[in-house]
């Protein structure tokens, strides 16, 4: 099923390259304007709706992290974790998760786009959307993890869920996507599926034997990869694993998280996928015809990260640009050959044809106690989360009926403050405490075959 640009939808902050988290600090925000200055030199821009998404609010975080996390990234500042170092550490991990300069405010316009990407799928506004400013995966429910404060894509997830019975969770970052797998380790409704470099590498999870418990069991599938990967093999466990994914699991919406540190020459990441390589994946999924929201994540070598994500926005808009770069703002940056191009290196394949073949085998045995399309009784569609504005707008003439109106729909429908069991989970004990569950706020019930309920 073909897709026109008129439905592509991409997300973006200019604001969002100005955030620091150190000079010495690997991840660099910086990328995400980089890859914007490419993408409109290309005027790519102009065929698609270019938006810039709302801030996300403490609330809008709140329906998945806990409140006094979300309160300290609201406060915190690197005066105040200097003077309180034992209370930092409790929610920022010191090393990999400073708290520098505007960190909350970062996290708004992360969460914010992704937010409000999952509210176009919804509402059928667009079939594509892209948010090169999200992915931050390892965010668990209650701390900060692997560079990543505010975990967006769980908070998409939710909104995606509320509209969709089923949603497909991938991850193309060579680090595996620990936090989202922790949020939907125990429902159905949920399929994570994570590439990634396995064995002494953060975070050290996703095994291929995790699959998830309770009614989650075998709807978590990690691939887990050896150093040195190539387009080629790659490629041949990527499609086969995701085409058994999308046949089995029939999902309504794809949520696609793509890392770029599985690029070859990463600065952290050991794989070695060439720019073309790493987009053939991007192109795989689109094939699918299924609403299709793809994200930003890891990444450290940032020329190659700006030229990968501009390169896969022309991928999902069908347009086909030219491989030597125009001019842009940060054209010294891409030189000597200034080409959108990252190319493979020489690096030896540690991943053999029959290891590879072992991981598809697996998975596909895993796949089979998975029943095909599982059955969600889906009720009336819960309203859309009201924005600030709407919560601070002054009342006036033309607007009380409405409002009016509206209070007294709430009051006749009422709100259903539910236990997720089985959805959203905190990242501490989610493997092993299953009789706790964690609360999404402000929701209507969500019931399903098995008897579990969702507020979302």
């Amino acid at each position: 099923m073909g897709i026109g640009s008129r439905r592509v939808t991409y997300f973006y902050d200019e604001d969002v390259g100005s955030y620091n988290y150190g000079y010495d600090h690997c991840m660099k925000p910086f990328r995400i304007r980089m890859a914007h200055s490419i993408i409109t030199s290309y005027g790519l821009d102009k065929k698609m709706a270019v938006i810039r998404p709302p801030r996300a609010t403490a609330q809008d975080m709140t329906r998945f992290h806990t409140d006094d996390y979300i309160t300290y990234l609201q406060r915190v500042s690197p005066e105040l974790a200097e003077q309180m170092p034992t209370y930092n550490e409790r929610f920022l991990p010191p090393m990999d998760c400073p708290p520098f300069d505007g960190v909350y405010e970062f996290c708004s316009i992360s969460a914010g786009g992704s937010i409000a990407g999952a509210q176009r799928i919804n509402h059928g506004d667009s079939d594509i959307v892209i948010n090169w400013a999200g992915g931050l995966h390892h965010a668990k429910k209650g701390e900060a993890s692997g560079f990543c404060y505010v975990n967006d894509i769980v908070l998409a997830i939710l909104e995606l869920l509320r509209y969709h019975q089923r949603v497909v969770y991938l991850d193309i970052d060579v680090h595996h996507g620990d936090g989202v797998e922790e949020a939907f380790y125990t429902t159905d409704r949920v399929m994570s599926v994570s590439f990634h470099q396995f064995g002494n590498f953060f975070p050290g999870t996703g095994d291929i034997k995790d699959v998830g418990v309770e009614r989650g069991k075998y709807y978590a599938v990690n691939v887990p990869l050896r150093e040195g990967i190539d387009d080629e093999t790659y490629a041949f466990v990527f499609q086969r694993v995701m085409r058994n994914v999308m046949e089995t699991f029939r999902p309504g919406a794809v949520l696609m998280q793509c890392g770029t540190d599985s690029l070859s020459g990463d600065r952290l990441g050991c794989f070695n996928l060439s720019m073309k390589g790493h987009a053939a994946c991007v192109e795989f999924m689109k094939s699918f015809g299924v609403p299709l929201f793809c994200v930003g994540g890891g990444g450290y070598t940032i020329r190659n990260v700006a030229r990968t994500w501009a390169y896969e926005t022309s991928v999902l808009l069908g347009e086909k640009v030219e491989p030597s770069l125009p001019y842009n703002d940060y054209y010294d940056f891409y030189g000597p050959e200034y080409l959108l191009d990252v190319p493979a290196s020489n690096m030896v394949n540690m991943n053999t044809r029959e290891q590879l073949e072992r991981i598809c085998i697996d998975i596909n045995e895993h796949l089979r106690q998975v029943s095909h399309a599982p059955s969600v009784e889906m009720h009336d569609v819960p309203k859309d989360w009201p924005s600030d504005s709407e919560d601070q707008e002054e009342d006036g003439a033309e607007n009380k009926d409405a409002r009016v109106s509206v209070n007294v729909r709430r009051r006749r429908g009422g709100n259903s403050h539910v236990g997720a069991n089985g959805s959203a989970r905190g990242a501490r004990g989610a493997r092993g405490a299953h009789n706790s569950s964690s609360t999404l706020r402000n929701g209507a019930a969500i019931h399903d075959s098995s008897g579990s309920n969702y507020s979302e």
